[in-house]
């Protein structure tokens, strides 16, 4: 089987995006945009990759990681300078490298697999994927000859006015034979409006040396959308979520309103899940079967299990078991645990907790750093005091144990199995099982007080 390399074209900084974040870097529902192309560029099986970075190098190897070889171009001199760079790793490489734009997060999977398929079946030096749109301003145009064979590129800034009225563009992303690719590439001129070095000019080197040149017309316009400033990257966002609702719409899942539901590249969710309006899934969550999700929730990096129903609430990165009842209006912040048949009401925040199954706290609380057994009702206006000023603290809670309304439960301290905490309490001595624990002071009225209140401010 042919060798297959690739080369990702992510130097530039990208100055129309008028931001100090590198143009590669800047997300698309949640993730980099140069990690989409890394991704989708997988399914093609690579036997190497190479980025080509530049401004903000360090920033770009960072968010890719291992996933890539980095070489660096020191000046920006175009797109066949750039692809230059990476000779010393190719040079010498027998078969087909793909030539890809790091700030094109749109083309998937199956387009570069057929792209390499048909470049390497056609037998071409090389494949230019293209793509027709009605509107080709600022596009290189793809100039074909009388028999339809692809004979140059040509710039939009360096096109003629009849060559301006070619529809079919050049998407900037290529298959070469990888000799013939870094042979070409010693031969072209910076002879342009722009005084750089074209990696398009490469197709016309090879055609002047009777190469075969073929070209990859896309399905869609769309998915070959480069993304060059934010009008283009809320294009993109648009595109990308559609597409990813689509997806989970056709595995099974019932999103009310895809216009107004956002959910991110590595979420995965479970067929028979509902989610309504105005919820945002992110990170590297996870729903099971028949969870309901929303109207207006948002959750990152968690886990949802069957059955359980999210209103109006916020989670992140924690787990949630099954059948379990959320919100209106809670919020479970990172590292907290809830068990099975649980409830968090509404106005309820937790943070780095276990609540334990058939748990609840209905409204109105408070619980950070705790530890909440099964079968615990912790009653409104509760809170663990779990910050002296300088450390966290935590707060142990067993089995069985009834918290009253408006308690304090200063830690660190336990409250033992079965035990019940008067409402009004504040707790700082461990509780024993199956205690009644008061800490409140003992009631007094004072008869006839208000009225001679009253009567001394008429005086």
């Amino acid at each position: 089987m042919t060798k297959r390399y690739a080369v990702i074209l992510a130097a530039g900084q990208g100055t129309r995006m008028k931001s100090k974040l590198y143009k590669v870097l800047h997300p698309v529902v949640g993730k980099p945009m140069v990690q989409h192309v890394i991704n989708n560029l997988n399914a093609v099986n690579l036997d190497k990759l190479i980025t080509i970075v530049g401004f903000g190098a360090e920033k770009v190897k960072e968010e890719i990681g291992d996933k890539s070889q980095f070489v660096i171009q020191e000046k920006q001199l175009g797109t066949g300078h750039a692809v230059l760079q990476a000779e010393e790793l190719l040079k010498d490489a027998e078969g087909t490298t793909i030539v890809a734009c790091g700030d094109t997060p749109l083309i998937t999977g199956e387009t570069f697999v057929k792209l390499f398929e048909h470049h390497e079946q056609s037998r071409a030096s090389a494949t230019i994927l293209t793509a027709n749109t009605p509107d080709p301003a600022g596009y290189g145009r793809v100039i074909r000859n009388a028999k339809n064979e692809v004979e140059r590129i040509v710039e939009h800034k360096d096109a003629t006015d009849e060559e301006r009225l070619v529809n079919e563009i050049n998407t900037g992303t290529y298959c070469f034979n990888n000799h013939e690719l870094f042979t070409a590439l010693q031969n072209i001129t910076n002879d342009n409006a722009q005084g750089e070095y074209y990696l398009p000019d490469v197709i016309e080197v090879l055609r002047n040396e009777s190469k075969k040149i073929s070209a990859f017309v896309a399905a869609d316009f769309e998915e070959t959308l480069g993304i060059n400033d934010r009008v283009a990257l809320a294009q993109a966002e648009r595109i990308m979520k559609k597409r990813l609702n689509e997806q989970h719409m056709r595995n099974g899942v019932a999103i009310i309103d895809p216009d107004q539901t956002y959910i991110g590249p590595d979420v995965i969710i479970e067929q028979d899940v509902t989610i309504y309006p105005g919820t945002i899934i992110k990170g590297k969550t996870t729903i099971k079967t028949d969870a309901i999700i929303g109207p207006n929730s948002e959750l990152a990096d968690c886990h949802i299990g069957e059955g359980t129903a999210v209103k109006q609430s916020v989670i992140h990165n924690s787990t949630v078991g099954s059948h379990v009842n959320i919100g209106p209006f809670a919020h479970i912040r990172p590292e907290s645990v809830i068990g099975d048949h649980a409830k968090l009401g509404n106005f309820v925040e937790v943070k780095k907790t276990t609540l334990g199954d058939n748990s609840k706290v209905s409204h109105l609380s408070y619980i950070g750093d705790a530890e909440v057994g099964s079968n615990v009702n912790v009653g409104c206006g509760t809170i663990t005091v779990n910050y002296d000023g300088k450390k966290k603290h935590l707060t142990t809670i067993e089995d069985n144990a009834f918290i009253g309304c408006n308690s304090n439960l200063i830690a660190p301290v336990t409250i033992g199995k079965g035990s019940y905490v008067a409402a009004g309490s504040t707790i700082n001595k461990d509780v024993p099982d199956n205690a009644l624990s008061i800490a409140r002071a003992r009631q007094s009225n004072k008869e006839d007080y208000v009225e001679r209140i009253f009567n001394r401010k008429k005086d």
